[in-house]
């Protein structure tokens, strides 16, 4: 598969999952993910099974109203292990405040018995490359 084949493919697929976040679709977007996967973002790093990545789609605290993600990049490791890398513009409820950001997000995606789904997923705020663009606590 070329690079733009594969970028097309993985960039689909994460379009997939963030419509299932728009959506609130648990099921779906649950099924994109490796069993465990693992998150790194502002909140700090995790391992997650599906049953909790279900729990923290679902939970009050916030809903993705929308995203644009541009700038797609894709490169495969082997026949079985890729990468994307992205920007991404979401636009969020949080907490019944809306918000607005902008992120560079990559996903490792594993093909496991013909199926891709994804085992790491980080997200990087954008901002000053030194933290200067933030409060200190």
């Amino acid at each position: 598969m070329a690079d733009d084949e594969l970028t097309e493919l993985l960039g689909s697929l994460e379009h997939r999952f963030w419509d299932a976040m728009v959506e609130r679709d648990a099921v779906a977007a649950a099924a994109l993910c490796d069993e465990p996967t693992m998150v790194a973002g502002a909140s700090g790093a995790a391992t997650i099974d599906r049953a909790m990545f279900t729990s923290m789609l679902m939970s009050d605290g916030w809903v993705l109203r929308s995203y644009e993600i541009t700038d797609v990049v894709a490169h495969r490791v082997t026949d079985d292990v890729a990468v994307v890398a992205y920007r991404v513009h979401e636009d969020l409820e949080v907490d019944g405040e809306d918000v607005a950001l902008d992120a560079a997000d990559a996903s490792t995606w594993v093909r496991r018995d013909g199926t891709w789904v994804c085992a790491l997923h980080t997200e990087s705020i954008l901002g000053d490359a030194y933290g200067r663009d933030r409060a200190t606590s």
